[in-house]
């Protein structure tokens, strides 16, 4: 190794995505922990690579604090959208967005990139009304997120 460091290539993705049939079309069955997990690793290694030492357990720590609620956010998002199916989340939930405000796509877009962008409710409200948008269906959209309700606290084993 000539004293180089080199952390193992332990991100590598898993085999662990099946297909799932809701209605007629075949969806992507995922699990946010799997992935998120390998994104933790991926992380590690990055930083790892950076500091020119491995990092372990304190690198996934770091990723755990500072990306976790992030990934989650954007995982339930695309559930809601019906772009992939995450079976962590509720089944019910799936496609969601689709069905319920198809009527209303460019309001649920704004409001949807707001939420990628890591706003909260209060913060959407605020943006309706400061740029004059009617607050009922800025506030029925908001109920059907139901943003708060849906946190899934991480589960990783930096020792795996």
């Amino acid at each position: 190794m000539n004293g180089v460091y080199r952390p193992r290539r332990d991100y590598i993705p898993i085999e662990v995505d099946r297909t799932i049939v809701i209605g007629e079309k075949p969806v992507e069955k995922s699990s946010v922990y799997v992935e998120g997990e390998q994104e933790a690793l991926r992380f590690k290694w990055i930083e790892s690579e950076k500091a020119g030492c491995d990092l372990g357990e304190a690198a996934i720590r770091r990723w755990v604090q500072c990306h976790w609620w992030g990934y989650l956010r954007a995982r339930w998002l695309e559930h809601l959208q019906g772009k992939r199916f995450w079976v962590e989340l509720d089944r019910g939930d799936f496609g969601l967005l689709q069905m319920k405000f198809h009527d209303n796509t460019l309001l649920l877009d704004r409001i949807l990139d707001r939420l990628k962008a890591g706003q909260e409710n209060l913060d959407i409200i605020c943006w309706a009304h400061n740029w004059g948008i009617d607050p009922e269906p800025v506030l029925q959209i908001l109920e059907a997120l139901d943003i708060n309700s849906r946190r899934l606290a991480h589960r990783f084993d930096p020792q795996g």
